[in-house]
């Protein structure tokens, strides 16, 4: 069985690249990482990842939108937020967008991989 690909949507270097590695550890496939929504939109449909992380507050289009439009492409596809404490009200926003889940930061990989698992499996009954 292969890995399950993951798209990383953050415009925090330092946040994707600890991201990235994590989702590796874990045994995912990193093949893409997107700095904001519009590009995670473009590429989406190029890549058809199984997964996607999502930040919610980027530059040029958020984590919220992103969400909305990678759904119109595909609405099986499975986006998880990640997002800081404090966001609740725009975790609410993203969850009835249409996110499958969220991972708060600063993430641990435990926490990450339930959240990643819990989905997984929801989305394949």
């Amino acid at each position: 069985m292969s890995a399950e690909t993951v798209m990383v949507v953050d415009d925090s270097l330092l946040t994707s690249q600890k991201l990235s590695q994590m989702l590796t550890q874990l045994g995912y496939e990193v093949i893409k990482v997107c700095r904001n929504g519009a590009d995670a939109v473009f590429h989406y449909p190029l890549i058809m990842p199984d997964m996607v992380t999502m930040d919610i507050t980027m530059p040029d289009m958020d984590g919220i939108e992103a969400t909305r439009r990678i759904l119109n492409l595909d609405r099986n596809a499975r986006v998880v937020m990640v997002t800081s404490h404090g966001q609740e009200q725009m975790v609410l926003e993203a969850l009835d967008a249409g996110a499958k889940g969220y991972v708060l930061k600063p993430f641990r990989a435990d926490k990450l991989e339930i959240t990643l698992r819990q989905v997984l499996a929801r989305s394949s009954l």
